[in-house]
């Protein structure tokens, strides 16, 4: 039942990640990167911040957590939350020339996999005492290889869309559509995305032990990852509102308060997964092959969410309905693929 209890908790924050970009949509006169910063400031500072906070016991601090504890852990943490900030970046792009449904399932994907299994290998690089790659079981590569097919399949659907629509037809449903261009960064983006659960892995220690509830065990490591990651997005944004000359979006005090609510509405719901990541987590004890594939089902149920996005916005209107059956078949083998390795 704990089990149950913990996917579900997953599953929760998976939505609301995958819901991300609706109140994006409602931002309005401030360009991308104005907007991408200041939403950032809500999903990658205040709200980890908080967040990490729970897993502090009474009498005790994050300072005290932060600079008592393993300082090369702490360094590569932040570290691979700097390179996971690539990925953020590039992940905004893969929607725009792909949509939210085609982007999130390439990236996310991709990230899903690599994500899984980079983090072991690394780990077992730097302390091979700690025998990481024993996580690596038979169940977790099936996990992953099935989670991988179920984006393969999404993406063939991605192909069919491209090669049946016209290009009016493609502009309807996402404005910049370039299948090409978006795969790559979507690629990309997967790969640097990665980062974060590597990030995890290395920040997997930073808390007070048995002191910190095990749900709430990943939070300082997340708000370090995404610290590194605010970094990044913030030196790219601050470069684009100069080159192109969008710092007066910061003025217009008009629209302040309906972006200020919908940036922040969006990065708490962004925020949600990780959140709901590390409380899953803690049901998740039992099983150390649902522990280290969790970061997978997690990106899994973004991917299925974020089509269920698509759908409703109408992302796939117009095409076949071969192209949604097979659209519909991946959607099934990532939910699938979620609880395919506790059954073997």
């Amino acid at each position: 039942m704990e089990i149950i209890i913990g996917l579900l908790i997953i599953a929760i924050g998976a939505f609301c990640q995958s819901s991300c970009y609706v109140p994006i949509n409602k931002i309005k006169d401030w360009s991308w990167e104005s907007y991408w910063i200041v939403q950032g400031v809500f999903a990658w500072l205040v709200l980890p911040f908080l967040g990490a906070l729970l897993a502090v016991p009474e009498g005790h601090s994050l300072c005290e957590l932060f600079t008592g504890g393993d300082s090369f852990n702490i360094l590569m943490t932040v570290l691979f939350g700097v390179l996971w900030g690539v990925g953020g970046l590039t992940f905004g792009l893969s929607m725009r020339y792909l949509g939210v449904a085609l982007g999130q399932s390439i990236a996310l994907g991709t990230c899903a996999g690599l994500g899984t299994i980079m983090g072991p290998v690394l780990l077992n690089i730097f302390f091979p005492e700690l025998d990481a790659l024993s996580s690596l079981t038979m169940s977790v590569i099936i996990g992953v290889v099935v989670t991988l097919i179920g984006i393969a399949i999404i993406g063939v659907a991605g192909s069919m869309k491209a090669a049946s629509l016209s290009e009016e037809e493609k502009k309807a449903a996402v404005k910049d559509f370039n299948f090409p261009k978006g795969l790559a960064i979507a690629l990309l983006c997967g790969f640097m995305s990665g980062c974060f659960n590597v990030g995890l892995a290395f920040g997997a220690g930073i808390n007070f032990g048995d002191l910190t509830p095990d749900m709430y065990k990943t939070l300082p490591a997340t708000f370090l990852v995404t610290l590194g990651g605010f970094v990044t997005n913030a030196i790219y944004c601050f470069y684009q509102n100069s080159k192109n000359k969008t710092w007066g979006d910061y003025r217009k005090g008009n629209v302040w308060g309906n972006n200020l609510l919908f940036c922040a509405l969006a990065g708490a719901l962004w925020y949600s997964q990780f959140f709901g990541l590390s409380l899953g987590k803690g049901f998740l004890t039992e099983s150390p092959t649902l522990m280290t594939l969790s970061f997978c089902i997690l990106m899994a149920l973004n991917v299925v969410f974020s089509n269920i996005w698509g759908i409703i916005l109408k992302e796939w209107k117009g095409c076949s309905q071969k192209t949604i059956t097979v659209l519909v078949v991946g959607i099934v083998v990532l939910v699938i693929s979620c609880f395919l390795p506790q059954l073997i």
